[in-house]
């Protein structure tokens, strides 16, 4: 004698077909939510694929130059860099700092055949990944986390973009050097400074902060003098620069015992 049949809870064929799609619909959407979840966005950056290329520069070689047509984005994985401009006639000034975990060349995402606005050239050794517009826009539209990463890196560059103006019209250009040699030092980020930073020149130094080399030099000076900063061609950054820096004071040679220093002529 055979067993009592199992009684379906769905009675009827339309019963039966609107309970399949419903777990067709719900399989579908945990494999759409596993595959979002899959993406890496440190993996992505650091690794080629889809149009993606990791590049390496040495000092003082290029990315790319001023008024070059502007096809992809750049993100520097290590080392150090810089966005510089030349005027039409001819002076030349670097207009911002870029270390790991920056973006640059995103006016290439402003519309159609866009030009480079600047020349991102490597302070140290950089290893960067290129990504095309086209792959670009893609993942920002499709994914997003990195969506989120990259407005996160554009609002973050535009307050430091912000403080940069403020410092150049408010700050002297001792303030502003010793900020700047701070942020080269990254203070101020996640984790433990780099105190020894790459090699720069004095000349490059005067460049970012509007100044002449010479001014730069008696600053140098006088920073090593106090003993805020070790300088031997490379910088060595202390934390008393950044304790000055936030009380807004530089003491004056007079106060701190030191022998009085002669600016040179040359002011800013």
């Amino acid at each position: 004698m055979t067993g009592a049949a199992e009684v379906s809870p769905f009675h009827t064929p339309s019963q039966r077909i609107d309970a399949y799609l419903s777990r067709t619909l719900e399989e579908t959407d945990l494999i759409a939510n596993a595959q979002k979840r899959s993406f890496d966005t440190g993996m992505f950056l650091a690794t080629t694929g889809t149009g993606r290329s990791v590049v390496c520069r040495d000092a003082k070689e290029t990315f790319f130059s001023q008024q070059e047509p502007a096809d992809s984005v750049f993100y520097l994985q290590s080392g150090r860099a810089k966005l510089s401009v030349v005027t039409q006639q001819g002076k030349e000034a670097t207009v911002s700092l870029l270390t790991t975990g920056d973006f640059f060349g995103e006016e290439s995402m402003s519309g159609a055949n866009p030009l480079r606005s600047a020349t991102a050239s490597a302070i140290a050794t950089c290893v960067a990944t290129r990504i095309p517009r086209p792959s670009m826009l893609r993942v920002l539209h499709d994914e997003h986390e990195f969506s989120d990463f990259f407005m996160h890196f554009i609002l973050s560059r535009g307050i430091r973009t912000q403080a940069d103006l403020v410092d150049h019209l408010f700050n002297s250009s001792e303030r502003r050097l010793a900020r700047m040699l701070l942020m080269m030092a990254e203070y101020g980020k996640p984790g433990t400074p780099e105190t020894l930073i790459p090699f720069i020149t004095q000349e490059t130094l005067a460049e970012m902060i509007g100044a002449t080399r010479s001014r730069v030099s008696f600053f140098m000076n006088r920073f090593r003098t106090l003993g805020y900063i070790e300088y031997d061609g490379r910088i060595r950054v202390h934390t008393s620069l950044l304790n000055t820096v936030l009380q807004d004071e530089v003491p004056r040679e007079e106060a701190s015992g030191l022998a009085p220093l002669s600016p040179p002529s040359n002011e800013e």
